[in-house]
């Protein structure tokens, strides 16, 4: 693991930084009195004492907040009799908090004019059933609103694309079958 940034990475940290930027305000102002007559033969100094001055008084990076500590991890209590037998006895199963990430999707959703055809409703349906996984996470991170945009770019230009465009809709349709395939 590398420990250093290289001298590339930390030229250009200073380079960004405000120590250099307020630095090159007072060049500048120091270029603008050379112009306006008033460095003399002695403009080179002052343009460089300026740029000093202004790299030098300017404050430094805020150093960052320490992080706290996470909270210790509780210790677990004794178990009782009394607690066991209620632990075992069958509970109710909790449906999981739906994704906030789908319900985003879903609001998005209900504001585009989408096919009705195309089965995006089916599919957010069928995404809210089977819950959080890797394959309904992959498609509603990624795979459904990239295929919505190539509906909504596609339908944009429909105007001007040639007589044998296939039609987005049905292009939308066939890549929502396509993700509830996968879906399973």
């Amino acid at each position: 693991m590398a420990t250093s940034d290289g001298y590339g990475r930390r030229a250009l940290r200073y380079l960004e930084s405000t120590r250099n930027l307020v630095g090159c305000g007072g060049g500048a102002l120091g270029l603008g009195l050379h112009f306006a007559g008033l460095g003399g033969a002695w403009w080179p100094g002052v343009v460089a004492g300026l740029y000093g001055a202004g790299a030098l008084l300017t404050p430094g990076p805020k150093p960052t907040p320490p992080q706290p500590a996470p909270p210790p991890a509780p210790t677990p209590a004794p178990v009782s009799v009394s607690v066991s037998v209620s632990v075992s006895a069958p509970r109710e199963t909790a449906e999981p908090p739906p994704d906030p990430e789908l319900e985003a999707l879903t609001v998005y959703l209900d504001t585009v004019p989408l096919p009705a055809s195309a089965g995006v409703d089916a599919l957010l349906a069928a995404l809210r059933e089977t819950g959080p996984g890797p394959a309904a996470d992959r498609i509603v991170r990624h795979r459904l609103p990239v295929a919505v945009d190539g509906y909504l770019r596609a339908r944009t230009w429909l105007p001007w694309a040639g007589p044998d465009t296939p039609d987005p809709a049905a292009e939308l349709g066939r890549e929502v079958k396509q993700l509830a395939a996968e879906l399973g």
